[in-house]
């Protein structure tokens, strides 16, 4: 990781690694000058009892000129580092935001959103932490290799102190690391999943507060945070044994060297400037050694945050786009096929074989035509429907717009073709203009209001407090859910899409303002968009205005025709939309449902294509 960093950041890196350098042998050099000081100023100014003026001003010049040198150092080292490390954490931001938007829906299905963030967040951070005391920790290891040499240029017993008490520093850190090591990556994974929690405890607040669950989700959310807690007080522990211990190595090194070099000193082997030189410089040692540790003791937690953070880096399944461009400027409604697709959703476990939810399914929607889904729960129509506007891809078969595989088209001709809107309408928190138009380009005021009009929206958007410029809150939460399911609706239709594929879109809107909503779809002369037309169906009026409605079972085709066709051929499509219809009636408080084949269809003699 380390190298990885430097590799990617050499420039940088260069100038903090030299301002530590600078930093460090000025640190040598200042022990030797305030050695030279005490020796040749000092002491004999002690000695005649009168101190020469012109020694006291070199000596305090020289010490003043290294401290400006040093602080240079510093100022080199510290911007070099903090740019550097600062730099990676908003690279890797980007790179693993941009691998979420390239890996397919279903690995986001697999992730929990809160470790998404984490891995986005704190992972990043984390696996970069160490970068901020490498360029001190590089300029220590030279300036203790100088401290080494300059021991044995000035006396080798006091040199054997310096080699007894450096590696034993460096290997109390690596033993300090290697211990920190599981306790870092155990707190780094709990705090993603504390993030986990607390994410999903935000986000079902609504079913938190109807279910009564906040005594159960605080409790679901304080056991783990306090792991979490036990956990950083584990890693607390470890340092507070270890800490002291790096700090009094130092210590007890200039100790030895005070004893050892007394002797010497006796014996006449050293002089005074010697001895203080060595013995300053074991103590302005202390701090810089611990640089070391510092990055060491990062070290595990890095790993820990990179880890994670590659997880998400080296993920596979990444959907490329084409290079197909469809006519941006075709006024025509796009023509959508699916040929013999089959789909599974991958398991959560990779080890688990994936359920089949679509297979062989073939079928056409014309140009300019509506074509209705109709099938029980877990048929696979939501499927097909991502599929339609490529959030996933099919494992076999292919799915097509104007005869070519949406596969082989390029991500803005595939968005500006086809648009989804789904079953939970997402509403961000900002105006209603800026929900509608996204900052598309071309996007004006008459276009917003000309597809809330479509939406049957246009009417209460007037009516909000500061019109298109009203706040709807998070999740468009000052919005009733019909509401917020015709603004995600006029969202699409703003785009001037060909091809509409509406997922059980207008289930929370009541079916006077249904009806309306799909009638005005069906009307490009009354001002409705050219568009094809791909709709989940459940309720009488949304079938009724189908062209062709395809029944599934079991993510297969069943039957495919008109309405009254089906009706009367196929047993399980008649339960269904009876029963649908009679779960209506009852709730209007009817005795009987209207039958269907009461229902006048909007086009007669339409033939559909039934393949196979």
């Amino acid at each position: 990781m380390l190298g990885r960093a430097i590799r990617e950041q050499p420039r940088i890196f260069a100038v903090a690694v030299s301002g530590s350098v600078l930093f460090g042998g000025l640190v040598i050099a200042s022990a030797y000058v305030v050695g030279a000081v005490v020796g040749d100023v000092v002491v004999p100014a002690i000695a005649r009892g009168s101190v020469g003026v012109a020694a006291l001003a070199l000596a305090a010049g020289a010490l003043f000129g290294i401290s400006v040198l040093r602080v240079v150092g510093i100022f080199g080292r510290r911007l070099g580092a903090g740019y550097m490390q600062f730099r990676l954490q908003a690279a890797y931001r980007r790179q693993v935001t941009r691998r979420y938007l390239e890996l397919p829906l279903s690995w986001h299905q697999r992730n929990a959103t809160g470790t998404l963030l984490s891995n986005a967040n704190s992972d990043v951070e984390a696996a970069w932490y160490p970068i901020a005391p490498l360029p001190f920790a590089v300029g220590t290891v030279v300036m203790l290799v100088g401290a080494i040499a300059s021991l044995f240029v000035t006396d080798w017993a006091l040199a054997l102190v310096g080699l007894a008490v450096f590696p034993a520093l460096f290997a109390l850190n690596v033993v300090y690391s290697r211990r920190m090591a599981p306790r870092q990556a155990r707190a780094q994974r709990l705090r993603a999943e504390v993030s986990g929690i607390a994410h999903e405890s935000f986000d079902g607040a609504l079913v938190v507060k109807t279910m009564g669950r906040e005594a159960q989700e605080t409790a679901r959310f304080a056991a783990r945070a306090g792991e979490l807690r036990d956990a950083l007080i584990s890693v607390g522990r470890l340092r507070g044994v270890f800490d002291p211990m790096l700090e009094t190595l130092p210590s007890l090194g200039t100790l030895a060297v005070l004893v050892v070099g007394a002797i010497r000193l006796r014996q006449g082997a050293i002089g005074v400037t010697d001895l203080v030189s060595v013995a300053f410089l074991f103590t302005v040692l202390a701090f810089p050694v611990r640089a070391i540790g510092w990055v060491l003791a990062e070290l595990p937690r890095s790993v820990a945050g990179w880890d994670r953070v590659r997880r998400v880096l080296d993920a596979t399944g990444e959907m490329p786009y084409g290079d197909v461009t469809l006519d941006p400027a075709d006024p025509t409604p796009a023509t959508l096929a699916f040929a013999d697709v089959g789909f599974a959703y991958e398991p959560a476990e990779a080890h688990l074989p994936g359920a089949e939810v679509l297979g062989e399914v073939t079928f056409t929607v014309p140009a300019g035509r509506t074509v209705a889904l109709v099938g029980p729960t877990g048929s696979g129509k939501s499927t097909i429907a991502a599929l339609a506007v490529r959030l996933v891809d099919p494992h076999t078969g292919t799915v097509s717009l104007d005869g070519v595989d949406v596969r082989r088209l390029t991500a803005a001709s595939l968005a500006g073709t086809a648009a989804l809107v789904a079953q939970v309408p997402f509403v961000f928190d900002d105006t209603v203009r800026a929900n509608i138009a996204l900052d598309r380009p071309g996007v004006t005021d008459d276009d917003v209001w000309a597809a809330l009009r479509l939406a049957e929206a246009d009417g209460f958007v007037a009516a909000l407090p500061e019109g298109l410029d009203t706040m709807v809150g998070e999740r468009g939460t000052s919005l009733s859910g019909g509401q917020r399911q015709r603004l995600t609706l006029a969202r699409a239709l703003a785009g001037r899409p060909r091809l509409l594929v509406l997922d059980d879109a207008t289930s929370a809107v009541d079916p006077r303002v249904e009806a309306a909503i799909l009638a005005g779809l069906r009307a490009p002369a009354a001002g409705g968009p050219a568009a094809s037309i791909l709709v989940v169906a459940y309720r009488r009026a949304t079938i009724a205005l189908a062209d062709a409605v395809i029944y599934l079972e079991q993510g297969r085709v069943i039957a495919r025709g008109t309405h009254a066709e089906l009706l009367a051929t196929v047993p399980g499509y008649a339960d269904l939309v009876t029963a649908y219809e009679q779960a209506e009636a009852e709730a209007d408080g009817e005795q009987q449902p209207r039958p269907y084949d009461e229902v006048a269809p909007l086009t007669s003699g339409l033939e559909v294509e039934v393949d196979r």
